[in-house]
């Protein structure tokens, strides 16, 4: 077996597995998901994904793609069980992370959309690093912390390692740990 299917199989178990602890929690009510970031991640990642495979990365999006679906799932679920803490940059990274597909849309630059989806997923983060911060119990530290392992897994089943295709994938790496770090550092 060619040992990038390997890193894309296990990128996709990872990647499905962080997200399983956080839906348990939303349905304990020990997790409320901020809609807003649920929301932008749902976008980006879509974005993201298809600009990646534009860019060759081949089977590396996989994980990126169960996870823009998953994060999808979220959403819909913070519509009911999600938090009111809602802030008006809330909505000024959703108008980032809609750029950022408009972009993609209109000008087909895969480098240029998938730099814009990284620094709006981090700026999409940022109510999110709020809210671990203010409420780390509302949070599921385990999920971030998977989710940056899952995409280190993933720059590794890349077709092609290129600025495209594995600038997103850096980018979750960072703010995933970091806000894992976050909760962490909080709880105590």
């Amino acid at each position: 077996m060619n040992i990038q299917i390997i890193f894309v199989i296990l990128s996709s178990i990872i990647g499905i597995a962080c997200f399983i602890p956080y839906i348990r929690d939303i349905f304990k009510h020990t997790t409320e998901p901020h809609p807003y970031s649920w929301l932008i991640w749902t976008i980006l990642q879509s974005t993201a994904v298809v600009a990646m495979i534009s860019g060759g990365a081949g089977l590396g999006v996989a994980s990126l793609a169960i996870g823009a679906v998953l994060c999808g799932t979220i959403f819909l679920l913070s519509l009911r069980y999600g938090t009111a803490n809602i802030k008006p940059f809330d909505i000024i990274c959703l108008i980032g992370a809609l750029i950022a597909i408009a972009i993609y849309l209109f000008l087909q630059n895969a480098l240029l959309s998938v730099i814009i989806v990284s620094l709006t997923d981090f700026i999409a983060f940022l109510p999110t690093f709020r809210k671990a911060y203010e409420e780390p119990a509302s949070e599921t530290a385990s999920t971030f912390a998977l989710s940056s392992a899952s995409n280190v897994l993933a720059l590794f089943a890349l077709s092609s390692f290129t600025l495209t295709t594995s600038l997103y994938l850096i980018s979750l790496i960072i703010t995933n740990a970091t806000c894992a770090f976050i909760i962490l550092i909080r709880r105590k």
